[in-house]
């Protein structure tokens, strides 16, 4: 069943309410991104753009310099293993998001813009970030959108994509209530798919009505 999308015009501005869509891991917002985007809402993953960056030569040379040969596979970036490479060295996970994150924040900055000189814009552009909060990116944003889920279904989504480090990559999250509690919107993700995405377009029309942040 296609999803309807936002408005695209509003009467106050012109420029698209800039989201910010986050959650846990497995809580579904990847699934809600989607969705969205089949609805015709312009988006963007940051991991998506994270892999990106991952494929710029000067990057894989980068990495393995600082790495070793280890982490590059069929000269391409092995993500898992560098994963585990700075899994217990704060020092060169610092490293790694100091030499990631500005690339990323331009990938996002020009999406913002491009969408933003458009002679009809659209309503809303959506941007999926992981950890949203916890980098302080939500500050960028007009709204945010948390997807939330039982813990235990989402424990039981993790372990069947392979999640048996689920409880570290929670160490470095804040929980869903506070995740629910700093978003704009929540949308719960416990029923299928198709109200996922009804949801999901739903929390988009309710941050257009809000407009941007003042």
């Amino acid at each position: 069943m296609a999803m309807k999308p936002p408005p695209r015009k509003r009467p106050l501005s012109k420029k698209p309410v800039f989201i910010g869509l986050t959650g846990g891991v497995a809580a579904g917002k990847s699934t809600a991104l989607a969705a969205l985007a089949e609805a015709g809402v312009p988006t963007l993953s940051a991991d998506a753009v994270v892999h990106q960056v991952y494929e710029d030569p000067e990057m894989i040379e980068l990495v393995r310099e600082r790495l070793g040969d280890d982490v590059i596979v069929d000269g391409a970036v092995d993500r898992d293993a560098v994963a585990s490479a700075i899994f217990v060295e704060p020092e060169l996970r610092s490293w790694l998001e100091q030499l990631i994150w500005p690339r990323v924040g331009l990938k996002i900055f020009e999406f913002r813009r491009d969408h933003e000189a458009l002679d009809d814009p659209p309503a809303a552009t959506v941007v999926e970030v992981p950890l949203l909060f916890e980098a302080g990116m939500d500050q960028g944003f007009d709204r945010t959108i948390a997807v939330i889920v039982d813990d235990e279904l989402r424990k039981s989504r993790a372990a069947e994509r392979g999640g048996e480090e689920l409880a570290a990559r929670d160490e470095r999250q804040m929980s869903q209530d506070e995740k629910a509690e700093r978003a704009d919107v929540v949308v719960v993700n416990d029923g299928d798919l198709e109200l996922l995405a009804q949801r999901a377009v739903a929390a988009v029309a309710q941050c257009v009505e809000l407009g941007p942040r003042v």
